[in-house]
């Protein structure tokens, strides 16, 4: 009987770098697979290669065979994003996944302690009982802000997209953002994308945020609204007892 692959779920991002690197502690024979979706800040690829060089593991990448980017699936499905979720993460990274995955394959997924993600693993594990599934830095109670600090401390620099003041690394931009703040910061560094975006909101008549609990378009974010508030990495208890784990 064959062993089950153990599968670690890169996204480029600072959680999934910190999860790769404690799983494979464990288990060297993980294979780090990341999802491609052509739409990520360009140091993405600087932070792919630093994060290869710490684990002394190579990524695996997988991307669609029909979509090129996030753009093209937006262009060709006219969805942007809504009651149904988002048709780029749906096209990029759960039918890529499902095409990788075999039956018996078990799962790591980077999300951290912090209260949002712990309730998004719990969602997650509910749609997918058939998987099995570990979130080790909400085992180890990890937050956002400590792997920042981990990343620091082992001498890779953060991705750029958290340099620029963003909460995640994600594509840019994502249509699942609906907090003005995050859409003002979006304008602010990324113009040209975003007002790619809110002329095709504008067309498909989707207004992805939220301002003061009303649906609105993000071009009637006001020019001087806040932006988001950066995350500044730190290191509690549980941090430094992971990283005394690694050493």
């Amino acid at each position: 009987m064959t062993e089950p692959r153990h599968i670690i779920w890169y996204s480029c991002g600072a959680a999934s770098a910190v999860m790769a690197k404690r799983v494979l502690k464990d288990h060297p024979e993980a294979l780090v697979v990341y999802c491609e979706t052509r739409s990520e800040h360009e140091d993405n690829e600087r932070f792919l290669h630093d994060c290869e060089e710490w684990w002394g593991k190579n990524v695996t990448r997988l991307h669609s065979t029909r979509f090129e980017d996030t753009w093209d699936v937006w262009t060709r499905e006219r969805y942007l994003s809504g009651v149904a979720g988002a048709p780029c993460s749906r096209a990029l990274k759960f039918r890529v996944r499902l095409e990788f995955q075999l039956p018996t394959d078990i799962h790591y997924f980077g999300y951290t302690f912090d209260g949002n993600d712990k309730r998004r693993a719990k969602n997650f594990q509910n749609n997918h009982p058939e998987l099995a599934i570990h979130y080790p830095l909400i085992e180890a109670k990890i937050t956002k802000a400590g792997t920042l600090a981990t990343l620091q401390r082992a001498g890779i620099d953060l991705p750029a997209m958290y340099l620029l003041g963003f909460h995640n690394n994600n594509c840019i931009p994502c249509p699942k953002a609906e907090s003005p703040r995050y859409w003002a910061r979006m304008r602010h560094f990324f113009p040209a994308q975003f007002w790619r975006i809110a002329c095709i909101a504008r067309k498909l008549n989707v207004r992805l945020c939220k301002i003061d609990g009303e649906r609105a378009f993000i071009d009637d974010i006001p020019a001087d609204h806040p932006m988001t508030d950066p995350i500044q990495p730190a290191c509690d208890f549980a941090c430094a007892e992971m990283e005394a784990e690694l050493a």
